[in-house]
């Protein structure tokens, strides 16, 4: 067979894109492939065991519409594109999500679809439901609230709030992500799946929550009502209130719901009561409508009958997961525990052990600051007891200083005694001196009186004595020259001998008078130099004293 006839028997295929709430997947379909094999191999890429909640839509002419399962894909009105773009979302809601939604994807994908609607609006919730839902968002995807990890700011790129309740408070991001870390902190423990799980639950008793809602009119001519189809029936609304529904068909009561064109007839259960007919923009609008009650309301009969054995599979098989999950988060949140408690054991050794290297650290610089204050004490010790001796080489020798000194006081008042004692002795020396000069003067001076007394008799006798001669003996010298041995002449010899001797006395005595006067002069010369040397020693003395008084 040839290679072009192999490519003639390949069938023809065309390009989907599927967009599910978190990402995008592309598809080759066969030409003849229906609504259901394309929406089977979407299931089987998700592993989604759960299909009859999920459907593909696609927007046509501003209108929204589910792909047919049980008609073509290509003979449907889609749009004409390259690849065809379809969305995998849920289509109809259950009524107890924890119940109800047995796979983990599918609590996943509610949860995603369920997450986007709040924060788009098209579910209203209140602020403070939207800060617990965003904690759960946030625990989800984030896991157990580690402030060493999640610093301030690691949601400033997450989309949590809805714009509508950022507007409503005047509150900025880091106030938001405070509020909701407050919250977040207290999930700790929870796993992913309960976070999402948690997140439904709460979502499910808002409102507006599964709720698809159309434009209706009880006439032709006004759209002033809004028909909302959710898994517990079929509710009217005012078109400015989405809350509380005007009335309500629960599915058990309906017996009946058909349309014609534009016009769409609710027939309850009850033939007495009233029919109810309004009318839509479009009779696609109806035929939405109408697609939408069907599943719905064989959803709601399914949920009051037996399951069904698959469904009884999947229950069992999901309670052993979850049984196996709750195991394995305990097992995982014990080996958690013990490893935060290994961690925070290591943290406290290593904070213990930094602590005994501090303190070590520590003991080791106390130690050398007590060896060098040791040393420096030492050698201070050293210097002291040098200074010590030195003192006390200092303190004998001052004391033997004092002891001179004392000594020396001693002598000095011993000598100051003796040398007063010596003075008052030459005093009184000084004073017999005076005394004994002014006899000796006196005595000289009589002495002198007397000499000259002498000398004027002796004159007045050789005087007389001449006289006598002159008078008796005229001749005596002449006579003398010849006759020396004469008598007279013997005499008179005799006389003048007598007359020189007188005279050498005289002589004699005036020189022992001079001479004591000498002797006197010369006494009282060495008295006067011995009393200046005294008087020397005494002011010599005087200033040792007052020397030795200061330095005491």
């Amino acid at each position: 067979m040839s290679i072009r006839g192999l490519k003639k028997k390949q069938p023809k295929t065309f390009k989907v894109k599927i967009i599910t709430v978190d990402a995008e997947m592309e598809f080759s379909c066969e030409m003849k492939w229906k609504g259901k094999d394309l929406f089977d191999l979407v299931c089987r890429a998700l592993g989604l065991r759960e299909t009859w909640f999920f459907g593909l839509q696609y927007t046509i002419k501003g209108v929204c519409t589910w792909l047919k399962m049980d008609k073509k894909v290509l003979d449907q009105e889609i749009p004409k594109e390259d690849p065809i773009s379809f969305n995998f979302l849920a289509k109809f809601y259950p009524e107890k999500v924890e119940e109800e939604l047995l796979q983990e994807i599918t609590q996943h994908l509610f949860f995603l679809q369920v997450k986007k609607q709040i924060l788009d609006e098209e579910i209203y919730c209140s602020p403070e439901a939207t800060v617990l839902l965003a904690s759960y968002a946030v625990q989800a995807k984030y896991g157990d609230y580690d402030p060493n990890f999640h610093e301030p700011g690691f949601l400033s790129h997450d989309e949590l709030l809805p714009k509508r309740v950022l507007r409503q408070y005047q509150l900025t991001a880091e106030m938001w992500e405070e509020k909701i870390t407050a919250w977040y902190a207290e999930h700790r423990g929870i796993a992913r799946d309960e976070a999402e799980m948690n997140y439904l639950k709460i979502a499910q008793d808002l409102e507006m929550y599964g709720v698809n809602y159309f434009p209706i009119a009880q006439n032709k001519n006004h759209t002033d009502l809004l028909l909302g189809v959710d898994a517990k029936g079929i509710h009217i609304y005012s078109i400015n209130n989405r809350f509380s529904p005007n009335k309500s068909f629960e599915w058990s009561a309906i017996r009946n719901i058909s349309y014609s064109e534009k016009e769409l007839t609710i027939k309850p259960l009850d033939k007495k009561a009233e029919v109810f007919k309004f009318f839509s923009s479009q009779l696609k609008v109806n035929k939405l409508i109408l697609q939408l009650c069907i599943g719905n309301h064989d959803l709601f009969m399914r949920r009051r009958k037996v399951d069904s054995i698959e469904i009884q599979q999947m229950k069992a098989q999901a309670r052993e997961e979850k049984a196996r999950k709750k195991m394995e988060n305990q097992r995982l949140a014990r080996e958690k525990q013990l490893r935060e408690e290994a961690e925070r054991a290591k943290e406290e050794l290593e904070r213990r052990l930094f602590q005994l290297e501090d303190e070590a650290r520590q003991a080791n610089e106390a130690l050398l600051r007590s060896q060098e204050a040791a040393e420096l004490l030492a050698e201070k010790a050293q210097i002291a007891e040098e200074e010590a001796k030195l003192l006390a080489q200092n303190a004998a020798e001052a004391e033997q200083e004092r002891q001179r000194l004392e000594i020396t006081a001693l002598k000095t008042k011993e000598e100051k005694r003796l040398m007063e004692q010596k003075m008052r002795e030459a005093e009184l020396i000084a004073v017999k001196l005076v005394k004994e000069s002014d006899r000796r003067a006196k005595e000289a001076e009589h002495l002198k009186q007397d000499l000259h007394e002498a000398r004027e008799a002796e004159r007045k006798a050789k005087q007389k004595l001449l006289d006598i001669t002159r008078l008796n003996y005229p001749h005596m010298v002449k006579y003398s020259q010849y006759s020396p041995t004469d008598t007279r002449d013997t005499n008179f010899d005799k006389g003048s001998i007598k007359l020189d001797l007188k005279d050498i006395d005289l002589k004699r005595l005036s020189f022992e008078i001079e001479k004591e006067r000498l002797d006197y002069l010369e006494k009282s010369r060495k008295f006067e130099d011995r009393l200046k040397e005294l008087k020397s020693e005494i002011h010599a003395l005087k200033i040792e004293e007052k020397q030795s008084g200061l330095y005491s």
